[in-house]
């Protein structure tokens, strides 16, 4: 191979290594947190690991207990807004979690009612 030859062979190597590169980082923000993990992250902390609020931040907040009956009844549409905006002590986390991420922790906590 000339000189010249191997020059270009060179610079499609880098751009091809480049590119590889450029989609490994970005591979983890397409990684889309499971709702268990986005509970655990952002909601275990107050409702606690099997969403009964026995910690005690939920109940220096009195936060609401996912078993409780009156809070079961409440539809999922009912649920975003106040995880959007917060209510009472809730923080809002309308800014912090995407609309796709907090209907995967209503899913998730769907699960722990049936427990």
């Amino acid at each position: 191979m000339d000189h010249e030859g191997s020059g270009a062979l060179r610079m499609t190597l880098r751009f091809v290594a480049a590119g590889c590169l450029a989609a490994c980082a970005v591979m983890p923000a397409l990684a889309q947190e499971s709702g268990a993990d986005t509970y655990k992250a952002r909601c275990a902390m107050c409702h606690g690991d099997d969403g009964t609020a026995n910690t005690p931040a939920g109940k220096m907040f009195k936060a609401a207990s996912f078993s409780d009956p009156a809070i079961v009844k409440i539809a999922d549409a009912d649920r975003i807004p106040i995880v959007k905006k917060g209510k009472d002590k809730m923080p809002a986390f309308g800014d912090k979690l995407t609309d796709d991420q907090i209907k995967s922790v209503l899913e998730y906590i769907r699960t722990l009612e049936k427990k």
